[in-house]
């Protein structure tokens, strides 16, 4: 049996205080003083916290708010005294994909690298919109052997990235011949470039690093190379460029041949020209795997499937960053365009000869395990990265704006710290997932939607005969 994967991780504490969600009222004025205060009584003992907070406050500003939400105190105070609050400043977390409460849990993941526990328990909705209208199958969590991070039984998150042949060639001495490269990553998820809308900060050298300790690979501009790697990354260049694939982009200068033939994997931009590049390519770096990436807007899901058809080994299908289709009034997420694709390629007979990367709308490590259930091979993610440096993804993220996060003030060691830290935490919630689905390889999920409950299914079936179809936009 193969080495388990594993990434070491240190505790990474914040370097601002913290925005929480909840917070205590206290109305001292008619505090009866009682010798078994109930905020001693606190499970999660914040009340002995925020006294020494305070003792040591710098800014009125920074107010208290890790209350955990256990509701101890408030319910037992004998004056009913005490009141739980929300941070105004929570509530401005985010949009409305990016939720405040999806920000809060990077943030912890990022200080802990462990799954997030909630005092207060799971408060939303049943159903909602994108991946929350979409349930994984538990029904194998019962069993004993599926103990995920507890290492009773082993279950691989490995995925490969290139063609897969729909059939074995063998030479004249019957050796198996003309198997093309392909790239086996320990986890189905690879770092993006950043959104065009979010211009802070440039994290190049940061992501670097964290995927090298994860053994992952991410996606660089080569229009920022080599200023990607920060001077110490340079001197020891021959271990960063297999974790690198480069974004070869038509506008910026071409990056050296030794630097390219040393990586494993390049993306081009779709055009009408992509398969003469790629031939280009192929003819230049003999191996080299290329991914093709195509913008899922009103196309994109017949895009990939004409280049899926023609023979391109891998393509990365892009939505905006919230997972929705771009620049439709309508949009469809990219959930369903995923199961469209894969769908439409296992009807043609080539669903194996292509690789299927997503990228938009990955917020959580649920939406990893999600996304593979719809049909993708793996994904890619970059926000999530960028909130775990307690970015607050303000909607006014533009040069030359004073950033809250003080982001461009950001260490080495702490950058890439939270970064490594929140590949952990989505890796082993990765795995307490397949196992409560039953799956032991992360290859077995892609495209397994009888592993997965849809909403909208759901509702056609048991509704839809009493009061007809949904009507939708």
């Amino acid at each position: 049996m193969p080495e388990k994967y594993h990434i070491k991780t240190t505790p990474v504490p914040p370097r601002l205080p913290r925005i929480g969600k909840h917070g205590i009222v206290d109305w001292r004025e008619d505090c009866a003083r009682c010798h078994n205060c109930v905020k001693k009584a606190c499970v999660y003992d914040r009340h002995r916290q925020e006294a020494a907070y305070i003792r040591n406050l710098k800014h009125s500003d920074f107010l208290f708010f890790e209350c955990m939400g256990c509701f101890s105190c408030v319910q037992n105070c004998t004056k009913d005294l005490l009141c739980l609050t929300i941070n105004s400043e929570y509530k401005k977390l985010g949009n409305h994909y990016w939720t405040p409460e999806i920000i809060h849990i990077t943030w912890q993941q990022a200080e802990t690298a462990a799954v997030p526990v909630s005092g207060a328990g799971y408060r939303g909705r049943f159903a909602g919109h994108g991946f929350d209208s979409m349930w994984t199958d538990m029904s194998e969590i019962v069993r004993p052997t599926r103990d995920g991070i507890h290492g009773r039984e082993y279950i691989s998150t490995s995925v490969d990235i290139g063609k897969k042949p729909s059939y074995l060639t063998f030479d004249s001495d019957q050796k198996i011949s003309g198997l093309p490269a392909v790239i086996d990553i320990p986890m189905p998820m690879i770092v993006d470039m950043n959104p065009a809308e979010f211009t802070l900060p440039q994290l190049e050298s940061y992501i670097v690093e964290a995927v090298k300790l994860t053994d992952l690979i991410a996606i660089v501009d080569s229009a920022k190379w080599p200023s990607a790697l920060n001077d110490n990354q340079m001197k020891s260049i021959e271990a960063y460029l297999p974790h690198i694939a480069f974004h070869l982009n038509p506008d910026a200068p071409e990056i050296p041949f030794d630097v390219v033939r040393k990586t494993r994997l390049v993306e081009i931009p779709d055009g009408d020209d992509v398969l003469s590049r790629i031939a280009e390519l192929k003819e230049k770096y003999p191996g080299l795997i290329i991914s093709v990436r195509v913008a899922l807007d009103s196309k994109g899901v017949d895009r990939t499937v004409e280049l899926s058809r023609s023979g391109v080994e891998v393509i990365h299908t892009v939505a905006d960053f919230n997972g929705d289709e771009i620049g439709v009034e309508s949009p469809g997420f990219i959930k369903d365009m995923i199961r469209e694709i894969h769908t439409t390629l296992i009807k043609e007979g080539i669903r194996d000869e292509v690789t299927i990367i997503a990228s938009g709308g990955f917020a959580l490590p649920e939406h990893m395990a999600k996304g593979l259930l719809c049909g993708a091979d793996l994904i890619s993610i970059y926000l999530p990265l960028m909130i775990a440096l307690e970015c607050r993804l303000c909607s006014s993220c533009r040069p030359g704006l004073i950033c809250p996060a003080r982001l461009e003030d950001i260490n080495f060691a702490y950058g890439v710290g939270r970064m490594r830290n929140l590949i952990a935490a989505w890796h082993l919630q990765l795995i307490e997932l397949m196992g409560a689905m039953g799956m032991r390889e992360a290859r077995r999920l892609r495209g397994d939607v009888g592993r997965a409950m849809f909403f909208e299914q759901l509702e056609e079936e048991i509704f839809g005969t009493l009061f007809g179809s949904r009507k939708r936009a």
